[in-house]
């Protein structure tokens, strides 16, 4: 089988600092603590759910911290990826503990919405506060990070979710201590709840397409055949596959089918125009290519293996 590591140029590594994490798992270490404590002084259901999120958080963050670490290894006989897809795995985790958690928000919000008792609003208020700027800082800390990485942007929507419900619990508790409101507790902590399952599914979701080797949503392998019937020499290009092994790695592998009977020296010329196209057209820098002239076998674009 032909392969081609030529493209491994075209490999734009964003470089994630992993300092950025260390610095945001202590400022939710200190924010947990903190909640928890004045949670249970002053009886915030929201407070205290604000806690348990940023404790998830601390989990998430050294599970993405750790992820990040071993995706930095290098391949080896017995893990010929090396740990390339660890950050994935963080982030599936990571978005399923947003759903969890969201849940037992929704559940302990609903009990506590029909029994409103009263919050001592001034804890509340100062411990929001120092959840908006610690949340803050590591938003934007991570936030460059997060549009390069999904295991960072795991990490950074938990961290962003933070601050805003820190936003949420800073607002009920003025409208506990100016208005006596106190049913708004339980108003704002579905208000989070709600937020961490919408973007918990959408990571989800993404992430486990990447897993499950899904082709991704921008690839249209109809489009990636036409291109490549386009170079002179090429027969067919059958039995593909795009997946991402991460989200710097695109990789596709297929059969093509040659029009003439050529020489290994002419084919690795077609292969380098083939390898152009898919690079330049649909970002694909990982080609792993069978060639073939007139053999015996399934013609079609997908093949059941």
């Amino acid at each position: 089988m032909e392969h081609s590591h030529d493209h491994n140029h075209r490999i734009h590594k964003h470089n994630v600092e992993g300092k950025n994490l260390v610095i945001s798992i202590l400022l939710n270490v200190l924010i947990t603590l903190a909640q928890v404590v004045g949670g249970i002084i002053s009886g915030s259901l929201a407070l205290i759910s604000d806690a348990l999120h940023n404790f998830s958080d601390v989990l998430s963050l050294v599970f993405s911290y750790v992820a990040h670490k071993l995706s930095r290894r290098k391949a080896s006989i017995s893990q010929t990826f090396g740990y390339k897809r660890a950050e994935l795995i963080a982030a599936f985790v990571n978005a399923f503990t947003l759903v969890l958690v969201a849940i037992y928000l929704i559940y302990e919000a609903v009990l506590r919405f029909f029994e409103p008792t009263e919050i001592a609003s001034g804890i509340v208020i100062w411990l929001a506060l120092l959840g908006i700027v610690a949340n803050g800082i590591s938003v934007l800390l991570l936030k460059k990070d997060a549009d390069h990485n999904l295991n960072m942007k795991s990490a950074y929507l938990h961290l962003l979710t933070d601050m805003m419900a820190s936003v949420a619990v800073l607002v009920g508790g003025l409208l506990m201590k100016f208005f006596q409101i106190y049913w708004i507790d339980s108003v704002m902590t579905l208000i989070i709840a709600v937020y961490l399952i919408v973007v918990g599914i959408d990571l989800l979701i993404k992430s486990t397409k990447m897993l499950m080797l899904f082709t991704p949503e921008h690839i249209d392998i109809k489009e990636i055949v036409r291109e490549v019937h386009k170079i002179p020499g090429v027969n067919k290009l059958h039995h593909i596959h795009v997946w991402h092994l991460n989200e710097e790695e695109l990789h596709l592998e297929a059969h093509l089918d040659c029009s003439d009977d050529i020489r290994m020296s002419e084919f690795n010329n077609l292969l380098h125009l083939l390898e152009e196209v898919l690079y330049e057209k649909f970002g694909i820098n990982h080609v792993n290519i069978q060639p073939e002239f007139h053999k015996e076998d399934p013609k079609d674009f997908i093949v059941q293996d």
